[in-house]
């Protein structure tokens, strides 16, 4: 008989405000947001309860926060303090559960099937542990799978009064997966996005429960093999392990102009900069990437990626910003302002260095020695010690213009 296993889905409450309460204890009950300044196009990247009553929401615009909640305090990210506090509680996480899956900063999720205590009993105590040995608050869901525990999570998180972190747990029990599901509005189904919701809903779906009332085959007909996915997560049904490694599936960096820009030369130059941020985190992680890709938003905030896979994994920012360009060469219009840019990287391997079979020796180990003695000199100087002559050169004819 196969055992029912046991998924906790945590999510710490709104996590880098939490972070800066403890920083500054006299923001602890005021209407906070942690993000860029609204008169440099910043974004909302958390928001205090305080602040959400008046509709301040991640990813929403600073200057649109600040004009829904005047007295708005907004901060800037310390991103260093937020990390060291998320390794604190991925370490309480993993002293509780041998199997133990990131997905971002602030939540992961655990397989407590081994453990014998029943699974509310788990919650509670870890709850229990990260308010009182870490000061965080943080909401769980609890179900026999990923996508139950986590949309429970979600749901349960909602049902809490808004003034205050909710520190929720809510338990989906086995064999009421579908019925737990059913009255949730489809946007709630995981994976499904206002695409896929208004294809859904022009079959005439409203909640989950009607997807899952169709059957699989009918709705394979209409929407192909992720019609398929789509029904057995309407139902519920989810095999997918807990992935104990954690591992990031992808490294990027992106930036949001004070000013929508539509310089060709500045925009190769903010490419020039990610691919070098991209190909050092690549590096200090000991890993090469086989996929490079870039992200583009325009002023009306519609946003389109590209990408394209090597025919070797690279870890040497030339070879990312050349790929990059290129696409970006392929997706620019030119002369349309650009509102964010992003470079990013996946399809990870370790990093060897390993020389094509034609490739000249000079070309890429070279580059690599090169690549590594940069590092070294950054590490220990700093960034602004060493600059590309595309920089100065960019810089010369900016002053030149002026």
């Amino acid at each position: 008989m196969t055992k029912v296993r046991k998924i906790l889905h945590l999510d710490l409450d709104a996590f880098f405000c939490a972070v800066e309460e403890q920083l500054n204890p006299e923001l602890r009950g005021k209407a906070i947001a942690v993000g860029g300044q609204p008169g440099q196009r910043g974004v909302v990247a958390s928001a205090s309860y305080p602040a959400r009553k008046y509709g301040v929401r991640s990813a929403m615009p600073m200057s649109q926060a600040v004009r829904l909640c005047p007295h708005l305090i907004v901060l800037s990210q310390h991103r260093g303090d937020y990390s060291k506090r998320s390794r604190e509680v991925m370490a309480v996480l993993r002293d509780t559960a041998p199997d133990v899956e990131p997905l971002s900063i602030d939540e992961a999720f655990l397989d407590v099937t081994i453990l014998p205590a029943k699974i509310e009993e788990i919650a509670r105590r870890l709850q229990a542990r990260i308010n009182d040995e870490l000061g965080l608050p943080c909401s769980l869901g609890g179900a026999t799978n990923k996508l139950v525990a986590k949309t429970a999570n979600t749901v349960g998180k909602a049902r809490q009064p808004k003034d205050n972190p909710p520190n929720a747990i809510t338990l989906v029990a086995p064999g009421q997966e579908r019925q737990f599901l059913a009255p949730l509005p489809i946007r709630e189904l995981w994976g499904v996005g206002p695409k896929m919701a208004e294809t859904l809903a022009n079959l005439g779906f409203t909640t989950i429960g009607e997807i899952a009332a169709w059957s699989e085959a009918a709705l394979t007909s209409r929407l192909g093999k992720l019609g398929g996915d789509i029904w057995r997560r309407a139902n519920g049904i989810d095999h997918r392990p807990v992935l104990a490694q954690g591992e990031a599936k992808s490294i990027s960096k992106e930036v949001t102009f004070a000013q929508d820009i539509n310089d060709p030369a500045a925009l190769e130059l903010t490419i020039r900069r990610l691919a070098d941020g991209v190909g050092r985190q690549l590096r200090k992680a000991g890993l090469a990437a086989s996929t490079v890709k870039i992200k583009l938003r325009w002023s009306d905030f519609t946003t389109l990626s590209r990408q394209m896979t090597l025919d070797m994994p690279t870890d040497l920012d030339d070879e990312i910003c050349r790929c990059a360009r290129e696409l970006f060469g392929r997706a620019w219009i030119k002369g349309k302002p650009v509102r964010l840019l992003g470079v990013g990287v996946s399809g990870f391997s370790q990093s060897t260095r390993q020389m094509n079979l034609w490739e000249a020796r000079s070309q890429r180990q070279v580059g690599g020695q090169l690549q590594e003695t940069l590092d070294s000199l950054r590490d220990r100087y700093g960034d602004a010690m060493i600059r590309r002559a595309s920089d100065l050169d960019f810089r010369q004819n900016e002053d030149n213009k002026r």
